[in-house]
């Protein structure tokens, strides 16, 4: 009876560890899918209300601000107040952001419907990155006082940049997201550091400059140009044209410059490319720029000034810039 009793204690313990590993496994296996968690992040975003502070840090500079999401039934509010600095405040409405600059007395409206912002993580069908990315899981973590779970994206040619991205466990909302440069150094992160999800009041989403009277207003907003004529004959692995066009840039007539710019932006769902084209003049510079994952560089074409900005390596920048050209049967 004795040794009965005893086998079937074991029996028990044993039967107990395997139920126990059998959770753990299947606790994980939700989790255990990199792009799984990728896309959960895409749709947690997209569903939730939450208000939050982050810090983003580009190069040598840092930048504290505060964002806020409201959902209704018509659309959705974002509110983002830039804490360092120059006070600045955006309100995103459905298309429409408001630009407010208090130190200015102006404001800018604009309307956007492909630019995405942190939280929001800005890629493709998550099944078509393994083309151009290796990815692969970082481990448990925490970020804001969350856990948290972190994926890592290996590019598989020198022509794009890697990422590391932090999702909160529970909500699967993006918290934390690195920029890696070839060398594998952070050259451009951003995170929360304080994060509240759940329900947020309309109050919350409104301007805090309530007075506006006697600001300028000016309309920065893009309009549609899908014929501009021109076309790059060369871009990486999975970058497409995802919109072309037209915008006045500069303030009102009477009140400074303006200049007519078309603009290209190309992405493979993770960076982006964007090239500027507008009438040539002296005052244009060819040199390269860098900032944080930003690199900038000027052409002359003719009778046109091209800028070339993306979020990718220089070499990439270079040999678009090179490839780009104007169709003789487009509009001028």
């Amino acid at each position: 009876m004795r040794g009965s009793a005893t086998l079937r204690k074991a029996l028990l313990l044993f039967a107990h560890a395997v139920f126990c590993t059998f959770n753990a496994v299947a606790a994980e296996a939700p989790i255990s899918d990199p792009l799984d968690w990728l896309h959960r992040s895409q749709i947690a975003v997209q569903k939730l209300e939450y208000s939050g502070t982050f810090v983003y840090q580009q190069g040598s500079q840092v930048r504290t601000s505060r964002i806020t999401r409201k959902r209704t039934t018509k659309s959705v509010i974002e509110k983002l107040e830039v804490l360092d600095g120059q006070s600045q405040e955006y309100v995103r409405n459905g298309e429409e952001t408001i630009h407010y600059l208090p130190a200015e007395r102006r404001i800018i409206v604009e309307h956007r419907t492909s630019e995405r912002s942190f939280p929001d993580i800005r890629f493709i069908n998550p099944r078509e990155i393994v083309r151009y990315y290796v990815v692969h899981p970082l481990g448990i973590d925490r970020v804001a006082g969350r856990d948290v779970l972190g994926f890592a994206l290996e590019p598989r040619d020198g022509l794009r940049y890697g990422y590391r991205f932090w999702s909160d466990r529970a909500s699967g909302l993006l918290l934390r997201a690195q920029t890696l440069s070839e060398k594998g150094e952070v050259i451009e992160q951003i995170a929360f550091t304080q994060l509240s999800i759940g329900k947020v009041r309309p109050s919350q989403v409104k301007t805090s400059h309530a007075n506006t009277r006697g600001w300028r207003v000016e309309n920065a907003s893009a309009s549609s140009n899908e014929s501009s004529g021109w076309k790059a004959g060369w871009l990486p692995g999975g970058f497409k044209l995802v919109s072309t066009s037209k915008r006045v840039l500069g303030r009102p007539p009477n009140a400074g410059e303006t200049r007519e710019v078309i603009q290209l932006v190309f992405s493979d769902g993770f960076a982006g490319i964007s090239v500027f084209i507008e009438a040539w003049s002296p005052r244009h510079d060819r040199l390269p720029l860098q900032q944080g994952s930003l690199n900038m560089l000027g052409k002359r074409h003719g009778k046109f000034w091209l800028t070339i900005v993306g979020e990718v390596p220089l070499v990439t920048i270079r040999q678009v810039a090179e490839s780009l050209e104007f169709a003789a049967s487009g509009p001028n």
